[in-house]
């Protein structure tokens, strides 16, 4: 017998990848980044970071990159769901945040330690308070 598999998802294109990078920069000024922050969410050194803001276009968007593109846009998309206004939408990730997950720290003190898990910790404890089920 022969089983169904899942059709793969089809990579996403440079102008796609390209499109989610300028989209993150966009978002992290909105967020107020340091440039030690932009590195450490995105994953680089400062030449590298500096080169991204200056020809985003022409950046090589590495997997490990891309993974952290969606993770910053899913928290941007859960943040946008849960407040109505602009103050919160941008302002929540500097919150101190009192639910055990965070223990008092900002989203931003979380994400900032640089991994890849800090942001999916982050965007899954969002994901879960859009959900209602904060923990």
């Amino acid at each position: 017998m022969q089983t169904a598999t899942q059709p793969r998802p089809q990579p996403l294109d440079d102008h796609a990848r390209h499109a989610a990078l300028r989209a993150v920069l966009t978002l992290l000024g909105h967020w107020q980044c340091t440039e030690k922050e932009k590195m450490a969410l995105l994953g680089v050194g400062r030449s590298t970071l500096h080169k991204y803001q200056s020809q985003p276009d022409s950046a090589r968007v590495s997997q490990d990159l891309l993974e952290r593109l969606s993770y910053l846009l899913n928290i941007h998309q859960a943040l946008r769901t849960l407040f109505g206004n602009k103050e919160n939408v941008y302002g929540f990730v500097r919150m101190a945040n009192h639910n055990p997950f965070f223990n008092g720290a900002s989203p931003m003190d979380i994400m900032s330690a640089g991994t890849v898990a800090a942001l999916y910790e982050v965007h899954r404890q969002l994901d879960s308070l859009r959900g209602g089920q904060w923990g």
